[in-house]
């Protein structure tokens, strides 16, 4: 069993000790002038990056920052209506083929929201179509097939987690941000007196 975990493990420090960190500073800069100028942060995804979008809002809406997950099925059955001028959105998508992803995209080009692809294919439709990406390296699933969405999802929770933290850390919020969110839960009660 631990010889699973080591190798996860592996597959985790290999993908982020190869991550763009200019491209991740560029995203990090870019979320910050869209949330000061009243705009969100918009993430889509589909399948088991639905929760992984969801755990990403959670930690920004408890910041006080504004954030929404548009489900890439649900878009274009009316939610495409939360995305606005200057949003930014990022399109998770691991082959960058998905073709709900792919017509999202030309939906949201077309509300002139600010574009970002969260991926794992250098070369696919979607790099060719969103010019602003974050594209991991991915040598394996860590399932018997390597197919499953195992690592890959847990490598985009890595990335965005560390999205939302350095946000708050730039924006140089305080714990009572914090507090004024979550009022509820061992969380709540610890923070009681502070």
């Amino acid at each position: 069993m631990i010889t699973y975990f080591e190798n996860l493990l592996k597959e985790i420090n290999h993908s982020i000790s190869n991550l763009d960190e200019t491209a991740f500073d560029a995203l990090l800069n870019e979320s910050i002038t869209t949330l000061e100028k009243g705009n969100k942060i918009i993430v889509s995804g589909l399948g088991k990056n639905v929760p992984i979008c969801d755990k990403f809002v959670g930690s920004m809406l408890s910041l006080g920052l504004d954030a929404y997950f548009l489900n890439t099925n649900s878009a274009v059955h009316g939610d495409m209506g939360v995305v606005k001028k200057g949003d930014l959105v990022i399109i998770l998508t691991k082959s960058g083929e998905t073709i709900e992803s792919i017509y999202l995209t030309q939906l949201l080009k077309e509300r002139e929201a600010n574009l970002w692809l969260l991926s794992f294919n250098l070369e696919s439709t979607l790099t060719n179509e969103i010019s602003k990406q974050i594209i991991l390296t991915l040598g394996h699933e860590g399932d018997m097939w390597n197919i499953m969405p195992n690592n890959s999802t847990t490598l985009n929770l890595i990335v965005l987690q560390a999205l939302a933290m350095q946000i708050a850390e730039k924006m140089n919020l305080k714990l009572v941000d914090f507090k004024k969110n979550h009022p509820g839960g061992f969380i709540g009660e610890v923070l009681k007196n502070e």
